[in-house]
């Protein structure tokens, strides 16, 4: 259904060392900067772009807005957790762990990146 996901950021450098460790967590490689001064990430058949806005203004934290990242096993998430947290992010809600989602139990672990973006590690638990 999705292409991509972009979000913005008001600090290229620092948005890089924070997704970076995210998806370093989860195998990911780092991202890399476009023509245009974004950073683009591949991983796991998705695209996550990150770039200054267009229109000039500051980038904000969309309300109410979640981007989730699929993870293969609850220490996967937490790891990512950890390296959001280690590298500028901020944890949210409840601590990672393990909760009950409407198709079964989940693990869930939430951050804010440094621009307040909302990010949410999900593992699907084998019921």
């Amino acid at each position: 259904m999705f292409s991509h996901v972009m979000v913005g950021s008001n600090d290229i450098a620092r948005s890089k060392a924070f997704y970076d460790a995210l998806f370093a967590a989860t195998g990911g490689a780092p991202g890399v900067e476009d023509a245009r001064g974004r950073l683009v990430y591949a991983h796991r058949g998705g695209r996550l772009l990150i770039g200054k806005p267009i229109d000039g203004k500051a980038a904000v934290g969309a309300n109410g807005g979640t981007i989730g990242f699929t993870t293969d096993s609850p220490e996967e998430a937490k790891a990512w957790h950890d390296a959001g947290v280690a590298n500028g992010g901020t944890s949210i809600e409840d601590p990672p762990g393990e909760r009950s989602g409407a198709s079964g139990p989940i693990y869930l672990a939430y951050l804010r990146d440094p621009d307040g973006n909302k990010l949410c590690a999900l593992h699907r638990i084998a019921g």
